[in-house]
């Protein structure tokens, strides 16, 4: 039997920046960690796996970006291939989520919050590893055990 999953590392892929958010399986709430460097897709390996040792995950979650119609597209195949990376490498269970709009949404977060800039000077991935991983908890979430009273005569 599998050990229970408390802890989630959730990555945005990208080819220039991959935001990497953490969440909780039993708060069901994540929050945005840091951003990594890649060069066409590729990461500093070694920093993702000092993200691994450090956090311990149960599992991680990959944003899988699909089209709008939700069909696939040649960065929905680089993702996939991220996730069988790092499922190769840290021999961790890897779960794919429809990332659509995330990214999107992590701007109009930046905005609420009254961050100004272009993305370049305020980059967004984190915050959108963060709503991917949190979508990704909630789509998840175990329902919550009911409770039976009986009345004895």
């Amino acid at each position: 039997m599998s050990q229970p999953l408390r802890l989630l590392l959730g990555f945005d892929y990208g080819t220039k920046q991959i935001g990497v958010g953490v969440g909780q399986v039993i708060t069901g709430q994540a929050r945005a960690l840091c951003i990594l460097k890649a060069q066409n897709g590729v990461p500093d390996w070694q920093k993702v796996e000092a993200l691994i040792k450090e956090w311990q995950p149960d599992a991680i979650v990959v944003g899988l970006p699909l089209n709008m119609d939700g069909s696939t597209s040649e960065m929905s195949a680089r993702a996939e291939k991220f996730a069988r990376r790092l499922n190769g490498r840290f021999n961790l269970p890897v779960h794919m989520h429809d990332e659509r709009l995330t990214t999107y949404e992590a701007k109009g977060e930046r905005l609420a919050q009254g961050q100004r800039g272009g993305y370049r000077e305020n980059p967004v991935d984190a915050l959108a590893a963060a709503l991917l991983l949190q979508g990704w908890l909630e789509a998840n979430q175990a329902p919550a055990p009911t409770t039976v009273h009986s009345e004895e005569p």
